[in-house]
Parts: structure tokens; sequence; C-alpha cells
């Protein structure tokens, strides 16, 4: 992964393999700070082998930064026999598979382990260099991804020699150490952040559970609630746009057939609606909408709600308990699909006056605040660690100043 620039670097830095760094920096190739090696299967046709106590990665394991535990386990009697162990502070990343077409993941081990050959270990011969390096990597994902061909059969790998060979930026082993704890830092606040939405989101679902079922009543309301088909309370029709009418930057939404709302210059809605694909993911994705849109001819445009309904009562309610209805009528076909009778039909319990239906709508769209609030922190610690990633790395902004008057170049 060579570096391309036709300026000099300013005073102070140098011109390497991987760009401008800083004339205390080296510049090596990752084959020289340590090695890298193979995991395997086992048998699965020995039973002996497996539901062990010994994790065993794969791919499908690699979507956190620290390894702890696998899905998978193997036994004592494997290691050897197909696959092999890995001590705290290797590096494992995934090095062949279709994720490769998008994403390059790596993380660090922190127990002992044994993986799969889809993945590939890489164990730093100095001691504080597996942090920085799981930092590099992650900075320099997309350059990695470049390296992946392609084989016959289809399936993204990256060739082994390849990634040995990619130089890496070498900081004075103080800096080594600095730029990792501080990126570590931002990742124990995105970690507490993720624990946040995750915990507000159960607090979330336990008081949907509770509130839209009249299994508790918020104070002041009583009586009982009122069975109803959507039918009864709402009109419902699908759209009739395709998706070659999107316009990128449009001035109204375009609801399509997944989460993300495209754009449009027309709109034949303005008014409140729950807006719900008809055929894909169908019973998991839900849109509530007050204002102009439009809508796919894939779509159903849920509106011309009753006086004495909420909409987005319905919409809280539709969200926690249509998916298993809309699976158990669902049509087969290239897809899976609804029809508007399905809608239709969908039977609901709503409180008696619209009064106490608003009251639920506002306990649970203050927790859906709450929940964007932490999301777009979250989205934001995010954006400044990859600036973090863009200077400490390059050595852009300096955690830890040169003491030498004389270049000096870091050892692996």
């Amino acid at each position: 992964m060579p570096a391309s620039s036709t300026q000099l670097p300013p005073a102070g830095y140098k011109l390497a393999e991987v760009g401008e760094i800083p004339d205390d920096w080296g510049s090596v190739p990752l084959a020289e700070l340590g090695k890298m090696f193979s995991g395997g299967t086992p048998r699965l046709s020995e039973a002996r082998f497996w539901d062990g106590e010994i994790p065993w990665v794969s791919s499908k394991d690699m979507k956190v930064a620290r390894l702890h535990d696998a899905i998978d386990h193997v036994t004592p009697a494997a290691i050897g026999n197909g696959t092999r162990l890995v001590k705290p502070g290797t590096l494992l990343m995934v090095v062949r598979g279709m994720s490769l077409v998008h994403t390059f993941a790596v993380a660090i081990v922190e127990t002992p382990l044994a993986f799969n050959q889809d993945l590939k270990a890489f164990l730093p011969h100095a001691d504080g260099n597996s942090e920085f390096l799981l930092r590099w990597l992650e900075a320099n994902q997309s350059r990695v991804l470049q390296l992946a061909t392609e084989s016959t059969h289809g399936t993204k790998r990256i060739p082994t020699g390849d990634l040995l060979a990619s130089h890496v930026p070498l900081p004075p082993p103080a800096e080594r150490r600095a730029i990792a704890e501080a990126l570590s830092d931002v990742d124990d606040l995105l970690g507490a952040l993720d624990a946040l939405i995750a915990k507000k989101g159960a607090i979330k679902q336990a008081a949907m559970q509770q509130l839209l079922t009249g299994k508790t009543r918020l104070p002041g309301f009583c009586g009982p609630w009122e069975a109803k088909h959507l039918g009864e309370i709402a009109h419902i029709k699908t759209g009739c746009r395709n998706n070659e009418d999107k316009v990128a930057d449009g001035s109204y939404p375009f609801f399509v057939r997944s989460e993300h709302i495209e754009r449009i210059n027309t709109y034949s809605h303005d008014c409140e609606a729950i807006l719900v694909p008809g055929e894909g993911r169908i019973g998991d994705i839900f849109h509530y909408m007050k204002g102009r849109f439009d809508v796919h001819q894939r779509v159903y445009a849920i509106t011309k709600f009753a006086s004495e309904v909420s909409g987005r009562f319905v919409y809280f309610h539709m969200a926690m308990n249509f998916g298993v209805w809309a699976m158990q009528n669902t049509v087969k076909a290239t897809v899976d699909s609804l029809r508007l009778p399905t809608f239709q039909k969908f039977a609901m319990e709503i409180p008696p006056s619209i009064d106490e239906q608003v009251a639920i709508v506002n306990v649970l769209s203050d927790l859906d605040a709450e929940i964007a609030a932490l999301a777009r922190r979250r989205s934001k610690t995010r954006a400044i660690k990859q600036g973090m990633m863009q200077q400490l790395l390059t050595g852009r902004v300096r955690l830890v100043q040169p003491t030498m008057s004389t270049p000096e170049v870091a050892t692996p």
C-alpha cells in the first residue's frame, strides 16, 4: 500500500511508504512486526472435538474489537486436530468470505481461543504492539480491502503475502502506547453508550408490553379497551411510484421497501400516516409520517385515522404486534409479500379514550427521543474517533513529543 505524493513533506516530516510521517517514526512491512498463521476446523463428524470449553471463533463472531468468547466451542482434543490455540494479545482478522466486499473485521484476543480457516492470526513480536496494530488496521480498513481478490468460486480473500507486505507507520514505543490508550478510551465511551442504548431499548420494550396491552394503566384512566380491526379505523392503500422516480435531493420523503427513506419531487399525501412495506422484510419496517410524502407501489400507506384513534398509538401497536400476524399471513411468492386483507383484518385493542392513547404515546415517544439522542451522541463519538485515528496514526497530532534532536527510527 505505497503512498503517492508530488509535494515535499513539511519540516519535521518525511515521505515513507505509508505517506508523510514524523522524522522519528519508522515504516516497516507488517511481516517484520510479528508472525501470521492460519486456523482450521476440526472434523465435524468427531463429537469429541465439539461442545467443549474453548471458544472457536469464526467470521460470525467478528463483530466486536475484543474477543472473550464465541458462538461455537471445541474441546482440548481439537487443538492440533484441525485447529490451533492462540493466546491473549493475538490479533484475529477475517481474510476470506463475502463480508470482505464491505468490511475488514479485526479483533484482539483477550482469552485463549481457537479459530477457523476464514481467519488469520497475527502475533506481534513486541509487547504493546497488539493494541497499536489493532488501531492501525481499523483505520486502514479501506486499504486492506483493496488487497482482496476473488476466487473462481466468487469468494473474496486477502492474500497473506500482500497483507504482510503492507507497510505500517511505527512511532516510538511510548507514543504507540499513548495512541492505543487514547483510542481505547474512546472505545470505552462507545461501549458505555452502546450499553445505555441497549438498556433504554429494553426499558422501552417493557413499557410497550405493559402500556400497549392495558396490563399497566396510566394514572387517571380506566374502563375496558375496545377490539378493532385496522380496516375499521383507517384507510389502507399502496402507493403508485417506482424506485426510478426517486431524486437524490428531492423535496419530499419517498417511502420505499426499506428502512432508508428516499427523496422525490412529488407528493401524493399530505397527512398523518404509517408506512409499511408489503414485501421483503415484512412486519419489520414501520415509518410514521406527518406531512407531505410519496409512496412506492409495494408500500402500504395507512391514513385517515378515525377521530377517536391516535395514529401514533396505532404505529406503536403495529411495531410491537404486526410482525407475527404478517408472517402468519404472508403470501409466498419470489419474496414474502402481504395483501390488503392482511392489513384490514389486523386486530388490536384500543383504549376507550383518545386521551389515554395520547398519554401512552407521549411516554413511548419520550423514550424514543432519549434513545435517538444517545444514538446521535454515539455517531458523533464515532466521528471523533475516526478523526483521532486519522491524526494520531499519521503523526499529524503528537501525543508524545520527540525528545532527541536527531531523528530516531523506532524499532519493532
